[in-house]
Parts: structure tokens; C-alpha cells; sequence
């Protein structure tokens, strides 16, 4: 074998090595994706079913249910609402009337189960999908009321 045939093989070893590995890392990626979306997103049928993603917004005031092991709550962008369920504790600075996001699937009610419910940490923060998806209903909202 020639030392040019030695050099194209090992190329094409190298390369084949080099595809493997980015569509490894691709797909690892790819399967630890996790998409935000509003209640509102949600009610318009626009999360995914079977997949884990993220629902944001406000706890909604009067909504919180706790008992020993379980928490529900429901999720608003002041256009819709989503029920929150959650099996564990709730974090200590989550309130009703604070921003939340919490991490899960939809159920055959249409209930979000989470699996991670995080609460903002001082009175400042907002996640920034949550605080942008506030921002864009509430511009829809005053659009709503300003038509004739």
C-alpha cells in the first residue's frame, strides 16, 4: 500500500471518528432541551405533549393548596392560567403573587406536573422569559382595551 492510500485512510478514520462524536454531542444536547413557555402558549396548544418544558409566570393570589407532601397552584400571565401540581416541598420563598417557573409535563386534565418548581430569590428578580412573557400580555391586554 502506498503512503498516499495510508494518508486517505487515516483521513477517513479521523473523519468518521469526528462525525461520530458531534452527533453524540448533538443528540445529548438535544434530549436535555427544555423549551419556556406561558400559560397562555400552553392554553393555545403550542407546548409539546410527552416532553418535559418550562411554564412561567405569576402564582395566581388565593391559588396555593399545600399539604405534607404536595403542592397546587396555578401559574398566570394575567391572560391565562395553567394548575400547577407538584410532589415535594415547595421552595422556601415561593408566594402567591411572585414569579415562579416550574419544570414538568402536561397530564391528560391538561394539569402541569412538575417535577421542579423554581421561586425567584428577592423582590428584584424575575426570571427573563417569565418577566418577557408579563411584559408581552400585558401589552396584549391594554391593546384589547384600547380597540373600539
Amino acid at each position: 500500500m502506498k503512503a498516499r492510500h495510508k494518508r486517505l485512510i487515516v483521513i477517513m478514520v479521523g473523519l468518521l471518528f469526528l462525525s461520530a462524536a458531534a452527533a453524540l454531542v448533538l443528540n445529548a444536547f438535544q434530549s436535555n432541551l427544555v423549551f419556556f413557555f406561558t400559560p397562555t402558549q400552553v392554553a393555545g396548544g403550542e407546548a409539546p405533549r410527552g416532553t418535559a418544558f418550562r411554564v412561567g409566570g405569576m402564582v395566581k393570589e388565593g391559588s396555593l393548596l399545600r399539604d405534607s407532601e404536595k403542592g397546587y397552584f396555578v401559574v398566570t400571565d394575567t391572560q391565562k392560567d395553567i394548575v400547577v401540581k407538584y410532589k415535594g416541598m415547595l421552595p422556601d420563598l415561593f408566594k402567591e403573587g411572585r414569579g415562579v417557573v416550574a419544570q414538568g409535563q402536561l397530564n391528560a386534565q391538561g394539569e402541569f406536573v412538575a417535577s421542579e418548581v423554581l421561586a425567584k430569590h428577592d423582590e428584584n428578580y424575575m426570571p427573563p422569559e417569565a418577566k418577557h412573557a408579563m411584559d408581552q400580555a400585558a401589552a396584549r391586554k391594554a391593546a384589547e382595551t384600547v380597540k373600539p
